[in-house]
């Protein structure tokens, strides 16, 4: 069983060069929020500025926009007319997806689903924006929901799923639940391979395949079971994509790196951790 170690550090962080411009270390979108759900993007977007990422743009719903650029002046966030993702927003989430990846000279990637909600509308919204784009994404959260009854919208595209096992038998029909660590990673390869995509199943041990290879992280605490640590998993794994990482290397670092700082954070903090506190901790884990 292969297993996640520190060395996945070393292969992502290297010595940056004396001379470095804005999106040299890539650009990330981050689409997410609804009427009730700010905190969503806004964990994610931290989360992946300690993972390293140049710049962030937020795409949400008008109210959770407002708030989420409340939280911090290091986040941008553009806001979308009305309470969540609507089919009159297409146009605007493809518009700038395509100006994201001229201005970053292709240095991009995508995170879409948290707190997004699961109407109707915002599902079809979700899986027409993934069936025109072609950069690498993050799926997470709602955004699984969205794309359970259409995975073949996944085939061959750089994209990363991070379901937990719930989410994980959306997708694919499958239970795991009682499944042993050996077990689910069987299932998990077969999955992969199926779909043609890279899963990160989330659990006490996560399961990492791209349909070929496939590893398994142990870092973590049983105290990362508040909200938010899923949010800034999939901030971090999209830091990584958008730095020119594959699917797989960014699933791999973005596992390790949440899971050691969850770990640092709730060795302090216990039941009191919250998903910031972990986001505090990234850059320790990295250096």
């Amino acid at each position: 069983m292969a297993e996640v170690t520190q060395k996945i550090i070393k292969e992502v962080y290297k010595k940056r060069p004396s001379e470095v411009h804005k999106y040299d270390h890539g650009l990330l979108l981050v689409i997410g929020g609804s009427k009730f759900y700010s905190g969503s993007p806004a964990l994610s977007a931290l989360a992946a500025f300690r993972a390293g990422v140049d710049m962030i743009q937020i795409i949400a719903p008008k109210r959770a926009a407002d708030i989420v650029a409340s939280f911090s002046p290091n986040l941008a966030a553009y806001p979308l007319e009305g309470d969540y993702l609507k089919k009159e927003h297409l146009a605007t989430l493809i518009s700038m997806t395509k100006s994201a990846e001229i201005v970053s000279h292709k240095k991009i990637a995508v995170v879409i689903g948290g707190g997004v909600g699961r109407s109707e509308e915002t599902k079809e919204v979700i899986c027409e924006y993934l069936s025109q784009i072609s950069v690498p994404a993050v799926i997470d959260a709602d955004a699984i929901h969205a794309i359970a009854e259409t995975v073949d919208i996944l085939s061959g595209k750089p994209f990363l799923i991070t379901p937990h096992s719930y989410e994980f038998f959306l997708l694919t029909q499958r239970r795991i639940e009682n499944l042993s660590v050996e077990e689910r990673i069987k299932v998990v390869l077969q999955e992969a391979e199926r779909l043609k995509t890279t899963i990160l199943l989330k659990g006490g041990a996560d399961v990492i395949s791209n349909g070929k290879e496939t590893v398994v992280n142990k870092t973590g605490s049983p105290y990362m079971s508040v909200g938010g640590t899923g949010d800034t998993l999939a901030g971090i794994c999209g830091a990584i994509m958008a730095q020119g990482f594959s699917s797989f290397v960014a699933a791999k670092a973005g596992a390790f790196i949440n899971g050691k700082a969850g770990e640092i954070a709730a060795k302090e903090k216990k039941e009191s951790i919250l998903a910031t506190d972990l986001i505090e901790a990234i850059s320790k884990v990295i250096h």
